[in-house]
């Protein structure tokens, strides 16, 4: 059988893709979805969808060396701001 993605990794990840690669549930990324404190995301024929570098991009906002370290900003609570 042949493989169109030539054996390539997923490029894209669905919500709950997207959330188990990230630790999440599926739930608490829509909830960051709604509102605005989430990856960057988007809507291929009325589907969701996140790019792997989009949810890297996101989570490194996290990243920190100490706790006592202030770091570059952070990923907020998923609720509103």
């Amino acid at each position: 059988m042949h493989d169109p993605t030539g054996g390539l990794p997923p490029r894209f990840l669905r919500t709950p893709e997207a959330a188990r690669l990230l630790g999440l549930s599926g739930r608490t990324l829509e909830k960051h979805r709604v509102y605005g404190t989430g990856p960057r995301y988007r809507k291929i024929g009325g589907r969701v969808v996140y790019a792997l570098a989009d949810l890297q991009a996101w989570a490194d906002r996290g990243l920190r060396t100490s706790t006592s370290d202030p770091g570059p900003g952070g990923v907020p609570p998923a609720r509103r701001r």
